[in-house]
């Protein structure tokens, strides 16, 4: 029957929790059972029935049950953690190394395993100064920065305690080792930035060897001086070398300007004794092979031969003067004829050049009479 029917020796409804009258349910009871199945789950024996305590019991035992999967749930919720793009993490278990994770979200058990992140993209600086002491034992003072990258996280976090004292201990050793081979003048002018890649090669070779996991990006010589107490002096042989270096440039553009222009003009007197040489020769051998070939001619015609040489002869002398003085018979016996005039007016214009051809004609004519009379008159003479 229904637990609200009657049946009953005295007809009343049934309690669904076991009581003889019907009202709200035990909380208690409902405690002490629960208690009960979660003893027997565990291994726990039942509590007697009667016994003083028992309620109490049965509620610790439920809050500790509930504190467990709390603290569990805390547990679990601890192990996740995100590992950046930039980074990469060293998983130690118990204290031993066990991985090296990728980016991403992660879980890893809390307080068994211990998670160490570290950026291996980032491009970190280290700033070192130091006084040293150089090859010929002198004093300078360097100022560089060392660039780094971690490219080895298990090596960075296991192999060396503190991996960035190292780096400066080992930059320290490098740098020392480098400028004590090396003269004050080289470090401070002109192997500043050859110091700088012999650093960075002795540094990196010391860090490999200790395994930091650590990669040398650059090293930057900011600045190499010598000690304050000797800045002055050292300022004055920097000036002293700088005017030797201006001087020596002057000169040389001096020597650079100069000697090509005596070379050039060397050779131009050269060129031209050459083609003097090639003149005078060239003109030597025409007159020679001009000379032979008149000689042959003048054998075979002497008169004609000589009355051309004599006009040739007048002509080039006429060529090379400005004033003639010509013998005339008749009159007076020297005539002048200013050539150099007669030139000018012949340039003057139309009828100026006009006069000045009939003027050169008419004396033209006259030298060529005069030379036939002065032929016939010699001739007349060997006649006789």
């Amino acid at each position: 029957m229904a637990w609200n029917e009657p049946g009953g020796n005295d007809n009343k409804p049934r309690d669904p929790w076991g009581g003889g009258e019907q009202g709200p349910p035990d909380l208690d009871e409902a405690l002490r059972k629960l208690q009960e199945k979660l003893g027997g789950l565990f291994g726990g024996g039942k509590s007697g029935g009667g016994g003083s305590g028992g309620p109490s019991a049965a509620v610790s035992g439920g809050m500790f049950v509930i504190l467990l999967l709390v603290a569990a749930v805390v547990w679990a919720l601890m192990g996740l953690y995100t590992v950046d793009e930039q980074e990469r993490g060293v998983v130690l278990r118990f204290g031993k190394y066990y991985d090296t994770v990728q980016p991403g979200l992660r879980w890893n058990p809390p307080l068994i395993d211990d998670v160490t992140t570290v950026n291996v993209t980032r491009v970190n600086t280290v700033a070192h100064r130091e006084q040293m002491l150089t090859e010929d034992e002198n004093i300078v003072e360097v100022n560089l920065s060392v660039q780094y990258v971690i490219y080895n996280a298990e090596n960075f976090v296991l192999e060396v305690r503190s991996p960035e004292v190292s780096l400066g201990h080992a930059t320290e050793s490098a740098l020392r080792h480098v400028v004590g081979g090396s003269s004050m003048d080289y470090v401070l002018t002109d192997g500043r930035e050859q110091l700088g890649i012999d650093v960075q090669q002795r540094l990196q070779d010391l860090l490999d060897n200790y395994g930091t996991g650590i990669q040398i990006s650059r090293i930057n010589i900011d600045e190499a001086k010598p000690p304050a107490e000797v800045q002055e002096a050292f300022d004055d042989v920097i000036k002293a070398r700088e005017d030797e270096e201006r001087v020596k440039n002057e000169a040389q553009a001096y020597s650079n300007g100069v000697i090509p222009v005596a070379r050039g003009a060397a050779q131009r007197v050269l060129e031209e004794a050459n083609a003097y040489k090639e003149q005078v020769v060239a003109e030597a051998s025409g007159e020679a092979e001009r000379f032979t070939k008149l000689l042959t001619e003048y054998r075979k015609a002497p008169e004609v031969t000589r009355q051309r040489l004599y006009l040739d002869a007048l002509q080039t002398v006429y060529s090379n003067t400005s004033k003639v003085v010509v013998d005339v018979e008749g009159g007076n016996n020297m005539l002048y004829l200013p050539l150099d005039k007669i030139v000018n007016q012949s340039s003057s214009g139309q009828a100026g050049r006009g006069s000045s051809d009939l003027d050169v004609r008419e004396l033209t004519n006259r030298v060529v009479e005069q030379i036939r009379r002065d032929s016939a008159e010699r001739n007349s003479r060997g006649g006789r």
